[in-house]
């Protein structure tokens, strides 16, 4: 293991981006200070101030479903327009196959520096697998406490042939058996915009592509002056958060500067809306910011999948949505170039979504 004395700190990204280390590779050196270059400003620091202790996202049975999917199905929208954010319990993904992939996700972080380095962006062989740190480095002027691998799923053929073996099965199996649940959702917030029936064209638009992604957040020395992810929406129709029982996922609550702690539920999952599915609904579900805090007694782990259109998929307000004569906010914008626009920058709360925005 290194240790301070036998890695120049001065050339920080070099150790950590360029060499694969991490902040995993910072972390266990065991530092005593936070080294500079992962100082946020002031105001992108979480303080007690801005966190409000008495209110929390909704929690939603979905063991209801079957006896009365109608109920369930309004729960599901009415967090979507009040608060973007919402956990379920009882959705039938089995506790064993959530914690396979959490043990994996340890797995494979735990590999060494140049077996994960394989899979940066400068070594990797595609574009669907990629190992990396903090958000978008070369864009950040303070970097993020956080590594993370990213898994675009083409096939079950293509993952076999490219995912790094630590995680591969486990990955699959929850992407697999969250597929149901992902319908469920989708179907009701469909009803909940005038969407009769989701047919082929529609659910390829909701979910015609997804990715997964595993993160792993360090214990940080002075935690409380940097930031595990920074502010921002999701780009996805939805994501679906497995998150450990450490907690430091924050949401922005609707309309106000406060920010409400998600406090983990041992089986549950945290769904969110992103930023595709706001400009679908015309912005009546909305796309929230969420951010995640560092800690400094822990490591985390979470693994969220994201459930997008495709690249090549037109975005904009449905038809559905526009019927009864509602003026669109948003224009249609091609996806892949939506999701450029959220990459080539550093996290910025929910700048993205303008660019999807008609002018006035």
């Amino acid at each position: 293991m290194p240790t301070r004395a036998s890695v120049d700190l001065s050339n920080i990204t070099d150790y950590v981006v360029n060499e694969g280390h991490g902040v995993k590779g910072l972390s266990e050196m065991g530092l005593k200070k936070l080294p500079k270059q992962y100082i946020q400003p002031i105001e992108e620091r979480i303080t007690k101030s801005t966190v409000i202790l008495d209110d929390q996202i909704p929690v939603i049975d979905m063991s209801n479903w079957d006896i009365d999917n109608k109920l369930v199905g309004e729960k599901i929208c009415n967090a979507a327009e009040k608060w973007g954010f919402f956990q379920i319990i009882n959705h039938d993904i089995s506790l064993e196959i959530l914690e396979s992939v959490k043990e994996a996700t340890y797995r494979f972080f735990k590999q060494p520096a140049e077996e994960k380095n394989k899979h940066s962006k400068e070594n990797s062989s595609t574009n669907n697998v990629r190992y990396g740190t903090s958000f978008t480095p070369k864009a950040e002027k303070a970097l993020e406490w956080k590594d993370y691998l990213s898994l675009f799923y083409v096939s079950d053929e293509d993952a076999a042939a490219l995912w790094p073996s630590a995680l591969r099965e486990e990955a699959l199996d929850f992407l697999r058996n969250s597929e149901v649940v992902i319908k469920k959702l989708l179907e009701a917030l469909m009803k909940g915009l005038n969407v009769k029936e989701i047919d082929q064209i529609k659910e390829s638009l909701l979910m015609g592509s997804k990715r997964i992604n595993v993160n792993y957040y360090p214990k940080c020395p002075n935690p409380e002056l940097t930031v595990g992810v920074g502010r921002h929406s999701d780009v996805s129709t939805l994501t679906i958060l497995l998150q450990d029982n450490i907690g430091g996922l924050y949401v922005k609550k609707l309309d106000s500067d406060t920010w409400v702690h998600v406090p983990p539920i041992q089986g549950a999952l945290v769904i969110n809306i992103g930023d595709a599915l706001q400009i679908m609904s015309n912005g009546r579900y909305k796309s929230i910011e969420h951010r995640v805090m560092a800690n400094g007694n822990n490591n985390r782990i979470s693994v969220p999948i994201f459930v997008n259109p495709k690249p090549s998929d037109v975005i904009g307000p449905l038809a559905e949505v526009l019927e009864s004569g509602e003026e669109p906010i948003y224009k249609q914008v091609l996806y892949s170039d939506y999701v450029k626009h959220f990459f080539r920058k550093a996290h910025d709360g929910k700048d993205t979504v303008d660019f999807a925005k008609i002018d006035n």
